[in-house]
């Protein structure tokens, strides 16, 4: 069913319970509709603080009823839709304008040499015959009427010879050319849209919703509705629309709450602070603006570049070295938006990021686990929520050994053979102390297992399997023990917890549209920070995949994706696209992928990002991936002029003089030829920093071709 947070929504039952929010939220206007089942909405601080003020992400002093008329055009894959204006395909300034103004008063200077000529007579009196011709007689004896008909002669062939130079040295295409810059400078921006205007809810209204369309208006007018409330009310009402048996509620909801109705679980209605643009109309958040460069196609250049859940779906790979702005420039605003549209109740997010890291304030999220603090407040199920001891092997095999073993079904299958005769002899799956006992063949503990199992033949036989497997040398329980003590450290102690009890925090809860950070110890505990990010991208994959309901778009963001990328997860990531999820994930260099998956992960991924900085082999894997196209290039051929004719040899000779070159011919050859969209040496030295080459692909197929974007401002 829709996750859209109204009240209908306590029917369902959800199996996963979702922890308290990090913090407290802001306190909505009127008490937020009922929750789902499993979500503990915290209570209210002593002294709330005030209802803020929504500022939605529209252009700066316009109201929220301004920018939901703001045109928004439909436009190719990652262009900032909110009052964009499409651009021309191909360039009209074909000559530069410098060129054109030279070419403009050579012309003109030559039209007022040959009029002078002409005036004074030097050119003899030919050029006056047409005026003899088409007069009569009688005027050459009446003085006034010969001078008027004179200066009217004299005026047609100047004005004619203006002409005809204006038109040589191309005086017209300036004139259009200023005309046009000038029309955009002053040009007023596009008037709003009239008709059915979103700020009054028409839809609502074609449904007879009156009552409620005209509370949801006021509130628009009055400034106390909010994109973020928009967004949310928007969703509620799709979902109404899919199931009629909501509208009754959806109904009372809003009107007895108006603009706080359908809120979300946590009561939030807007984030404490926004660093980027949103437009949560369309889902988009504004990352750049696409470089004035000649790598970019025209009708893309000063365009805005934008990100939304369309394009996330496909996945995203961002690669630059460190400082280059992955974090504060892609990865944060990102982030940002990903956690307003979940309090829109459209989507969930996971962000995996190191401690201290500026990421957003813990007040933007739902959940908080900081990994190795004692203070944290919520552990991790180590086991990701599952029932089934194989699925739970499998993710946690993942994590353990997945960055050194090609194929991590045999130690999957260890960990089966140990965890799942545990949870049949105590109902639950061991934790790492317990695990980490049994996998170093601990005798007692082999000892305890097996007879606790002792009525059981299936579990008996696991265990005689796993005996067996244990006498070979090569056998993986010991790689994966070894890995296993990385994490049953005293700064970890009850942590990771393996009854999914204590505010332990599961993937499964992206059910939900929640918001969650985990912050990783890299500094102090780099290799178990290394396996708890795989664990978490196995059992994201894992649960987006088996998800029931799929309407809300789920995302990992992987901060720092250094030696999490395994054979299993690129596989996985494939397949996210078409469970409405996607993963972001950020690498200093692909140094840090196995050579083998390098290919395999830039295929895989939807939109690829290479930050300035590059290094060539880095490059050389976006060129390859990126291909190549045919552009138009220009050969020039200059030949110096030898000539035997006297005059033509002086006049040479004075140009020598005063240009110091000798005279040449010029030939320009044009043709089509094939390379690459962005080299490796390109991506690696013409790449100015606060910039970075991206290509987006949406999840129906459509795609762009990269472009040149600057991430400053």
């Amino acid at each position: 069913m829709d996750r859209d947070g109204t009240s209908y929504e306590a029917r369902g039952a959800h199996a996963d319970p979702v922890p308290h929010p990090a913090g407290p939220p802001p306190r909505p206007a009127a008490p937020p509709a009922a929750a789902p089942p499993g979500w503990h909405t915290p209570a209210p601080p002593t002294a709330p603080p005030p209802v803020p003020r929504h500022a939605p992400a529209s252009p700066a002093g316009a109201s929220v009823a301004d920018w939901l008329r703001t045109p928004r055009p439909e436009a190719e894959p990652g262009v900032w839709r909110l009052g964009h204006r499409p651009r021309p395909q191909e360039e009209p300034d074909l000559v530069p304008v410098r060129r054109l103004l030279a070419g403009a008063l050579i012309s003109l200077l030559s039209g007022w040499l040959l009029w002078s000529l002409l005036w004074n007579g030097y050119l003899g009196h030919y050029w006056l015959w047409p005026l003899l011709v088409l007069t009569p007689d009688s005027w050459r004896y009446e003085p006034s009427t010969w001078a008027t008909a004179s200066y009217v002669y004299y005026a047609l062939v100047g004005g004619g010879l203006l002409v005809f130079f204006a038109r040589v040295g191309h005086v017209p295409e300036i004139l259009r050319r200023s005309a046009r810059r000038s029309r955009a400078r002053t040009a007023p921006p596009p008037p709003p849209r009239r008709g059915a205007d979103p700020a009054d809810w028409p839809e609502l209204r074609a449904a007879g919703l009156t009552e409620a369309a005209d509370r949801l208006a006021e509130a628009t007018r009055a400034g106390t509705l909010g994109d973020v409330d928009y967004a949310r009310i928007q969703r509620a009402w799709h979902g109404v629309r899919t199931q009629p048996g909501r509208l009754a509620a959806f109904t009372e909801a809003v009107r007895a709450q108006g603009p706080a109705a359908c809120a979300h679980p946590s009561g939030g209605r807007d984030l404490p602070v926004r660093t980027a643009t949103h437009d949560l109309a369309t889902g988009q958040v504004r990352i750049g603006t696409a470089a004035d460069h000649p790598r970019n196609p025209y009708a893309r250049r000063t365009t805005g570049v934008a990100l939304e859940p369309a394009l996330l779906g496909t996945s995203l790979l961002a690669v630059g070295p460190a400082a280059s702005g992955k974090t504060a420039r892609l990865v944060r605003p990102v982030t940002e938006s990903l956690c307003l549209q979940a309090l829109a109740n459209r989507a969930a997010v996971v962000a995996v990021t190191a401690q201290g890291a500026p990421l957003a304030p813990d007040a933007a999220f739902d959940v908080v686990v900081t990994v190795g603090r004692p203070d944290a407040r919520h552990g991790l199920d180590l086991y990701g929520g599952a029932d089934d001891p194989d699925e739970a092997a499998r993710t946690l095999a993942e994590a353990l050994v997945g960055d050194l073993l090609p194929d991590s079904r045999r130690a999957a299958t260890a960990l089966a053979q140990l965890i799942g005769p545990y949870r049949a002899a105590h109902g639950r799956f061991p934790a790492v102390p317990e695990l980490r006992e049994l996998l170093g063949g601990a005798p007692q503990a082999l000892a305890q297992l097996r007879a606790a199992v002792a009525g059981d033949p299936a579990q008996l036989r696991e265990l005689d399997a796993r005996a067996r497997q244990a006498e070979r040398g090569d056998d993986v329980a010991v790689l994966l023990a070894e890995r296993v003590a990385f994490l049953d450290r005293p700064a970890f102690a009850g942590f990771f917890r393996a009854d999914g009890e204590g505010g332990s925090f599961s993937l499964r809860a992206v059910e939900h549209p929640l918001r969650v950070r985990v912050d990783l110890p890299e500094r102090g505990h780099a290799t178990a920070s290394r396996i708890i990010a795989r664990l978490l991208l196995a059992q994201f994959t894992e649960a987006a995949l088996a998800r029931a309901d799929r309407s809300l778009f789920a995302c990992l963001v992987l901060d720092d994706a250094t030696d999490t990328v395994t054979a299993d997860s690129v596989r996985a990531i494939q397949r996210l696209r078409s469970a409405h999820a996607g993963v972001v994930l950020s690498l200093r260099t692909l140094e840090d992928v196995p050579e083998a998956l390098r290919g395999p992960l830039l295929g895989a991924v939807g939109c690829r990002m290479a930050f300035a900085g590059l290094a060539p082999g880095d490059g050389g894997r976006f060129a390859e991936v990126w291909g190549t196209e045919w552009v138009r290039t220009q050969d020039v051929t200059n030949r110096q002029i030898v000539s035997d004719e006297p005059l033509t040899k002086a006049l040479h000779f004075v140009r020598r003089l005063a240009t110091g070159r000798a005279a040449t011919a010029e030939a320009v050859t044009v043709r089509e030829v094939e390379r690459k969209r962005w080299s490796a040496s390109d991506l690696a030295h013409e790449v100015p920093a606060g910039h970075a080459v991206l290509s987006v692909t949406g999840v129906r197929g459509e795609h762009a071709p990269p472009l040149l974007v600057d991430l400053r401002g």
